[in-house]
């Protein structure tokens, strides 16, 4: 899909990356940390920090800090650190986000603010940090790690899609901005990856599976959840893969802006191109478990 530089490279990088406390953050950690051609800072929320410092030792080129993204004062608090360190950051990696588990009904304005500020306004945030050094050195990469649901949104995630699709477009209305600096916009989509993430989703009080779910939307959370759990354990795709695959993209004199990065994302970005609309939704709904006898019992459908 895209090569990796020939040329030897004769400047050190920096990377900075959030979400470095599991998953796929820590995954590209433990990858960059072994690669000494970058100078490397990883990041997460200071309560998540010490799973980091278990694995790492700051050193000449790799720092670990503490970011929460939410927090305008937190971005600018690590981009003047990184500043007088090290000049500023020549690759962002945009990895900290949440998900929430829950039909839009279900919803309240406080969680919906709380995916959106942590999956889109804090990467939008840390992009307008970072610019600035990259144009005038000539060269960068943002790489924004989005989602299967960045593509195509599911039930009970509508929040997390919405999220999502927001950082899918303004990532490409990015790439267009900043082509003529010699900067790379990069969306890395995977889709199920294998990792135990789906016991970190959140919940409204209306979607928390503590109460025993009941009422017209039951059957969402009772089959979609299981269904999410399956098909993570079902994937051959670890952090790890997934970690090469960024790696491969921070090497590329020029990757593209979407890179599926799972076997079910390639499937998914070619089925929606593919399938004429009217056919294409009602093919994902009948794939869904059970979906045929959802909510049976509570519709007024007429």
């Amino acid at each position: 899909m895209f090569q990796s530089k020939k040329k030897p490279q004769h400047y050190q990088p920096v990377v900075l990356v959030t979400g470095c406390s599991a998953g796929l953050g820590l995954a590209l950690a433990k990858l960059l940390h072994s690669r000494t051609e970058y100078r490397v800072i990883a990041t997460a929320r200071e309560k998540s920090l010490e799973k980091v410092r278990n694995h790492f030792l700051d050193d000449e080129r790799f720092i670990v800090r503490s970011l929460d993204v939410t927090s305008e004062e937190d971005r600018i608090r690590l981009f003047g650190e990184i500043q007088k360190l090290w000049g500023g950051v020549d690759v962002l990696i945009n990895n900290a986000g949440i998900s929430y588990r829950a039909v839009v009904e279900h919803m309240t304005e406080k969680d919906e603010e709380l995916q959106m500020a942590t999956n889109y306004f804090g990467p939008m945030g840390l992009i307008r940090l970072a610019l600035p050094h990259m144009r005038n050195t000539g060269r960068g990469k943002i790489i924004n790690i989005s989602s299967v649901s960045g593509m195509l949104a599911m039930p009970t995630m509508a929040a997390y899609s919405a999220s999502k699709f927001a950082l899918e477009g303004a990532s490409e209305s990015l790439w267009y901005e900043m082509r003529p600096f010699g900067v790379t916009v990069t969306l890395v989509q995977p889709g199920f990856i294998h990792s135990n993430s789906f016991k970190n989703v959140y919940h409204t009080p209306l979607s928390d599976p503590t109460r025993n779910w009941s009422g017209p939307y039951c059957d969402f959370y009772l089959n979609m959840t299981p269904f999410v759990e399956k098909m993570m354990n079902l994937s051959l795709t670890t952090p790890e893969k997934i970690a090469h695959e960024v790696l491969k993209v921070i090497k590329s004199e020029n990757p593209p802006l979407w890179v599926p990065a799972t076997l079910d994302a390639k499937v998914f970005y070619y089925l929606r191109r593919l399938l004429p609309r009217r056919i294409f939704l009602p093919f994902l709904y009948w794939c869904l478990p059970n979906a045929k006898n959802w909510s049976k019992e509570f519709s007024h459908r007429r």
